[in-house]
């Protein structure tokens, strides 16, 4: 993701943040929490509970998809992105030591974006059954993924990008009226069928 110019002014005792290029602006200052690198150690013991797979262009994951792998990008890039129609909204793009997911990893539902191999290269798959065993037996780094999970729901809330998708006719009467009433409780995508 990237974010909007850091002032180079300090706040709130804190030095600005870097600036990287692609993805959707961020509205938090702790980009190490949201997007961390995971050290050696660290992906060598999430190796053990995944398998490494080599990866070439190719979609990983798509929109909607259920029982959504887990991914430690070792070498490539995976860029994750938001499908309206025609239109993909570049969300984030995941590269060495980062991984992908978020909330609706752990609870299951369905996927909310397309992740998509940009640059070939190696990747540990996990099972949702297998990152969960791991949260649950490695402290460590169940506490660096819970909290990048965490913190990466807020940043598309934030950015008003949420999980309520609406079919239908942008014609439509009923489908005007399900907009307007539901526009300031959730951000809703229309899509037409």
């Amino acid at each position: 993701m990237c974010f909007e110019e850091p002032n180079n002014k300090e706040e709130n005792g804190k030095a600005p943040m870097s600036n990287n290029p692609r993805g959707l602006p961020l509205t938090r200052a702790h980009i190490e929490q949201i997007f961390p690198k995971l050290t050696a150690e660290q992906i060598s013991r999430m190796q053990e509970r995944g398998h490494v797979r080599t990866v070439k262009l190719e979609v990983l994951v798509e929109q909607g998809d259920s029982n959504i792998p887990f991914f430690v990008v070792m070498s490539g890039e995976i860029e994750i992105l938001r499908p309206s129609g025609a239109i993909e909204t570049l969300i984030t793009v995941h590269g060495p030591s980062q991984f992908t997911g978020e909330v609706n990893m752990l609870s299951g539902r369905r996927a909310l974006f397309r992740a998509r191999v940009t640059k070939s290269g190696n990747v540990i798959e996990m099972d949702r059954q297998s990152m969960m065993a791991l949260l649950q037996s490695d402290s460590e780094i169940g506490d660096i993924l819970l909290r990048a999970f965490i913190l990466r729901r807020v940043e598309l809330q934030a950015a008003g990008v949420g999980d309520v998708v609406l079919i239908g006719s942008f014609n439509s009467a009923r489908t005007f009226q399900i907009r307007v009433s539901h526009a300031q409780r959730a951000p809703i995508q229309l899509h037409r069928p």
